[in-house]
């Protein structure tokens, strides 16, 4: 099998996930890295075995390189993605695909016109327990959905990050940060969305550092860091979100789907668990072991039923996104953590904001496929896979 030589660019602390998983997919090789200062290359490089640290520029026009993998800070992911595009390079970019809508415009368009594939996180939602969810919503086991539920709350990252200001910085914030991974599972999961309405605040002006070498050091927020909306899909599925860097404790659950015959829950007691893991509990519920006249059945928690995963990827497997991506180059279909979902997903996220902003209805302009399942012996079974679902 021919192996897509990658370049991986910015070797923060996420990079190192992305350096082992890497090596499971016999499509992928990691063969150079490049990073803002070439001592961090140098030292990622000699950690993994890479051959090659070099600088950005040297990294996106290398020639050996099929794919450049963009790991950079949400507000340089848009013009270094060009950059890679404009070398005649496929691109997979860390979420958001870029820090506004006018730059992942310009990478839809950029890519198109030069035949290449732009992929992008999160691709989580390829992992065992959302494709579990996916199987739970194909075969019909809670029926027609109807409405959904998604809910990301924390009190933020200073406590545990070492440099946390981008968190707080324009393409940051809880609904840029962690909302992809909610909207990308819910677009998985129901298809596109129409229209959204939201609710944005800034609850705080300044956060402080409490761990590292940082400790101490005063954050300005320049972002909102509590967002609440809602949002209607195509098919009539309405959802409501809520991210939050402000909440102290929840026990809400991540995602829940409700459909015409029971509900489909993803429970956690991590705030930080969820959409953005792997793996993780399914729950189903139907109608039969539900209430009746407004009351519980005996049985509490044992009412629902754990959904048993069929499929891999249990475990954290960033870069699962970037094998299917190389796979789909080389079998001309489109990605399934494809370019369009993460912009889909992005104008929802500023969406929200706007219609915040302007205390109106924010009417969605782009579109995008439901992405096809994972085969679930994927990627022994890539030959096999279903075609994309409208």
């Amino acid at each position: 099998m021919k192996k897509f030589n990658v370049g991986l660019l910015g070797c923060g602390d996420v990079s190192d996930i992305y350096f082992e998983a890497c090596k499971t997919f016999e499509i992928l090789q990691i063969t150079a890295c490049a990073s803002l200062h070439i001592e961090n290359a140098r030292k990622k490089a000699l950690k993994h075995g890479i051959p090659k640290a070099c600088s950005i520029e040297e990294l996106i026009g290398d020639p050996e390189l099929d794919i450049i993998l963009n790991l950079t800070v949400p507000e340089a992911h848009a013009g270094l993605t060009l950059a890679a595009l404009e070398a005649g390079k496929h691109v997979y970019s860390e979420k958001p695909l870029a820090a506004d809508l006018a730059g992942g415009q310009t990478i839809l368009s950029t890519a198109r016109s030069n035949g290449l594939q732009v992929g992008c996180a999160p691709d989580t939602f390829l992992g065992a327990r959302l494709q579990t969810c996916r199987r739970v919503m194909d075969e019909g086991l809670i029926g027609d959905p109807l409405a959904a539920a998604a809910f990301m709350v924390c009190h933020g990252h200073e406590w545990h990050h070492p440099n946390p200001a981008f968190f707080y910085q324009a393409g940051g914030g809880p609904l840029l940060d962690m909302g992809p991974y909610y909207l990308t599972a819910l677009v998985s999961l129901l298809g596109p969305a129409l229209r959204c309405c939201g609710l944005a605040k800034r609850s705080f002006s300044e956060r402080t550092v409490e761990s590292g070498a940082r400790r101490g050091e005063t954050l300005r927020v320049e972002v909102p860091t509590h967002v609440c909306g809602s949002v209607e899909f195509d098919a009539g599925a309405l959802a409501t979100i809520v991210t939050s860097f402000d909440v102290w404790d929840s026990q809400l659950p991540r995602i829940e789907i409700y459909g015409t015959r029971g509900t489909l829950c993803l429970p956690d007691p991590d705030p930080l668990d969820g959409p953005n893991l792997f793996g993780g509990p399914v729950w189903v519920k139907t109608k039969e072991k539900s209430r009746w006249c407004g009351l519980p059945r005996a049985g509490g928690r044992d009412q629902w039923e754990e959904v048993p995963a069929r499929h891999r990827y249990a475990r954290n497997s960033r870069g699962l996104g970037l094998a299917d991506l190389a796979y789909a180059i080389r079998n001309g279909r489109p990605a399934r953590a494809g370019a369009e979902m993460a912009y889909h997903c992005l104008e929802i996220a500023h969406g929200l904001l706007r219609s915040s902003e302007q205390a109106q209805y924010y009417g969605l302009q782009s579109s995008c496929a439901r992405p096809a399942s994972l085969s679930i012996d994927f990627p022994d079974g890539e030959a096999q896979e279903r075609p994309a679902a409208g």
